[in-house]
């Protein structure tokens, strides 16, 4: 009796653990979900005019919608300090672009986010000052061109000339000129970018180029004097008008006012629309009393830098967003929208195809032009912004009938020279 009492008792504690037991466990109590991970914000700076910040806005809105990026557009200030990404001409970040505690070389920070780029896959032409001494890609030359002539086919009609048969030399340019007069136009032929289009290109063209390999100004030889000579007669004569040290000359063909202009080749697409224009294109006239022949235009223009100090969150971003710029996509895309020099594989290919063409034969008389050799020197005169305004001063000097050609060039190179002695640091096309 004794025996059975602890007996039930312990089955009945048995069957009430077992009953327990069966009982299912309450769920554990679900942990909250993750909320999603904002991409770090990262701002793009840039110096492009109104028109390519609308075109390059587009471009940052289908990145950030499409990959839930965060890049923010914001246009540079003089002397600011550099972003995250920086999308600017070399010469106006002269300065800047001379410190290397400012940026980190693109080939680094596209290593450390896990993505790569190869310098070998981008045309040879657009690498100058954008590659170190190994190859590879310190910067992305984005936003390239190489000078042309551009001409109004109407205007040519106008003048009883041929509109398929532009001026090939600066002899024959003369001619053309005076008919063009003859026809009424107060502006035959201006140019934007001076420095650019009659120092730098003109002293390649011609075989002498406006610095050497140590970063020294020799553009005032004989063919530079010769062709600034040539400048001043026609300013005086009124074939030659000048409106600016930029693009502000863009602005007169655009409108109808000046039947020829020199400027960078990219502007095909802004002058598309032009009033009263049909346009046409041909390369950079030549003077062809130069021992050698006519050799090649250089490339530049806009190029994409990365700046120092960032977190590994923003420079991922960052990588994002390069990678996404050379994707075939849109790398034609901005070919199309920008008319700038293609600068891989795919876009250069499509430049030949119906993809780009339109009856618009700009890039392929750019890219034959350059002739493989657009990145050389890599350091131009006017990518330095102190040695460019001496060049526009004294050019507009001898504009003004207040210098002759020589003295004027010679005055450029002196200065200029000064400077780079003052400040070793802007002879090189990079900091790294």
């Amino acid at each position: 009796m004794y025996l059975i009492r602890p007996l039930v008792a312990a089955v009945a504690l048995a069957l009430a653990f077992s009953a327990n037991a069966a009982k299912p466990k309450p769920a554990p109590a679900a942990k909250p979900a993750a909320a999603p991970v904002a991409p770090a914000e990262l701002e793009l700076v840039h110096n492009l005019g109104l028109l390519g910040e609308e075109r390059l806005q587009a471009f940052v809105d289908h990145f950030n919608k499409d990959h839930n990026g965060s890049i923010k557009l914001v246009r540079t200030t003089k002397d600011g300090k550099p972003a995250g990404l920086n999308l600017v001409r070399h010469y106006d970040m002269d300065d800047v672009l001379s410190k290397p505690g400012n940026f980190i070389p693109l080939h680094q920070m596209m290593g450390k986010a896990g993505q790569s780029v190869n310098a070998a896959d981008l045309s040879a032409d657009l690498k100058a000052g954008v590659v170190d001494a190994k190859g590879r890609l310190v910067a992305l030359p984005l936003v390239y061109s190489t000078p042309v002539l551009f001409y109004n086919k109407n205007a040519f009609r106008r003048a009883k000339l041929d509109p398929e048969q532009p001026p090939k030399t600066w002899l024959e340019m003369q001619g053309v000129l005076d008919k063009l007069q003859d026809a009424g136009y107060s502006c035959p032929y201006t140019s934007s970018w001076p420095v650019w289009v009659h120092i730098d290109n003109v002293s390649a063209v011609s075989g002498v180029p406006a610095m050497t390999d140590k970063g020294q100004l020799t553009f005032n030889g004989l063919p530079q004097v010769k062709h600034i000579a040539m400048m001043a007669t026609w300013q005086k004569a009124g074939y030659f008008k000048s409106f600016g040290r930029r693009d502000e000359a863009s602005a007169r063909f655009n409108e109808g006012e000046c039947a020829m202009i020199t400027t960078d080749s990219r502007e095909h697409t802004d002058f598309r629309e032009a009033k009263g224009v049909e346009l046409g294109v041909a390369p950079l006239p030549y003077h062809d009393d130069v021992y050698g022949g006519r050799q090649s235009t250089l490339a530049d223009g806009a190029s994409l830098w990365v700046g120092a100090g960032r977190s590994a969150a923003e420079y991922k971003e960052a990588a994002k967003f390069v990678s996404y710029l050379l994707t075939p996509e849109m790398q034609i895309e901005m070919v199309r929208s920008y008319g700038q020099l293609p600068l891989t594989a795919p876009a250069r290919a499509a430049v030949g195809s119906k993809l780009l063409q339109d009856g618009d034969k700009t890039l392929q008389v750019a890219n034959a032009s350059l002739n493989g050799n657009g990145a050389k020197p890599a350091v131009r005169a006017a990518n330095i912004d102190a040695v460019r305004i001496i060049i526009d001063e004294e050019l507009e000097a001898v504009w003004g009938n207040k210098k002759p050609a020589k003295a004027a060039l010679d005055a450029a190179v002196t200065r200029g020279n000064a400077v780079l002695t003052a400040k070793p640091a802007l002879k090189k096309a990079q900091p790294f």
